[in-house]
């Protein structure tokens, strides 16, 4: 079943077509398509030391072209603000072969995908996530601020959404909790002026080996935010005491940690509805999310 009503299929014939027109060196190399949590592109593994990303939901293909040179800017800006490891991009592909959009191949980084469960009594692995968001805040913004409509402005513009998303949990989870817990988050005022930030720090996008983290993907969307919203890592991942590890290294006063509670929840509150029958580890992702924020409540 698909993920989204717009949702683009693409075969590992079609990969492999694609390759061999547009990137020859890699046109025989092995394909296998990764079986992810991801809900914006479909995956394959070229060879040992590549990623070929095909976006999933349609679109223009002069849109997503342009999106896709963003994302490579700030693939190489986020590289350079990283202690950890971060694909690079390879090359930009253009439509062909029935595929209608322009997609990505990207350096493979090496790790195992963590899990909302995986790591949360790990300390270690706490410790490296502060230490990702203190290197992010770190960089220079350049003036730049947030703009958009994604995560990382202000919480009230969020409203319409979660609303929606509480409307469609009946059944699924406790609306009340939801409801209440909203009604807080979203007047909570912004603490500090933007940083820089990943905007997606969620399980599938960051590896590990043993207890530590050794990768960071989906960077692409590096930018100025909030800076409570790198936050939300540690409410998708680690349990209380680590969270406690997370804060006290980042520093966060009250307020920027009731905000990071708040984009962990803005994000949470969709994903059961949406992803219960399409793809359950987002739905698990959600659920394990909001029952540590139903039990942290918003203080």
């Amino acid at each position: 079943m698909p993920m989204h009503d717009d949702q683009l299929d693409i075969t590992r014939n079609q990969v492999r077509a694609l390759l061999r027109d547009q990137a020859p060196d890699w046109g025989d190399a092995p394909i296998t398509a990764v079986r992810a949590s991801g809900t914006v592109n479909a995956i394959f593994r070229v060879g040992e030391a590549l990623t070929a990303r095909f976006p999933l939901r349609a679109g223009r293909p002069g849109v997503v072209a342009a999106q896709l040179e963003r994302e490579v800017a700030a693939m190489a800006e986020f590289s350079e603000a990283s202690p950890f490891p971060s694909p690079a991009p390879v090359l930009r592909g253009r439509p062909g072969h029935g595929f209608p959009l322009p997609w990505s191949l990207q350096t493979w980084v090496p790790g195992e995908v963590a899990g909302p469960r995986s790591h949360e009594t790990s300390d270690g692995f706490a410790a490296d996530l502060a230490t990702v968001i203190l290197a992010l805040r770190s960089r220079d913004t350049g003036g730049r601020t947030f703009a958009g409509t994604g995560r990382g402005g202000d919480l009230a513009d969020h409203d319409e959404w979660v609303q929606l998303c509480i409307a469609r949990s009946d059944g699924l989870l406790d609306t009340r909790a939801m409801a209440r817990l909203w009604d807080r988050f979203r007047e909570l005022p912004r603490s500090g002026p933007d940083v820089m930030s990943h905007t997606d720090l969620i399980p599938p996008n960051l590896l590990a080996s043993g207890d530590r983290l050794v990768g960071i993907l989906d960077t692409g969307d590096f930018r100025a935010a909030d800076p409570a919203l790198d936050l939300v890592s540690a409410w998708h991942l680690l349990d209380g005491p680590r969270r406690s590890i997370v804060r006290s290294r980042v520093g966060s006063d009250d307020l920027e940690w009731k905000r990071g509670k708040a984009w962990a929840f803005q994000q949470a509150a969709g994903l059961v509805w949406y992803y219960e029958k399409t793809n359950p580890p987002m739905a698990n992702l959600g659920r394990t999310t909001l029952s540590r924020l139903f039990e942290a409540g918003v203080e």
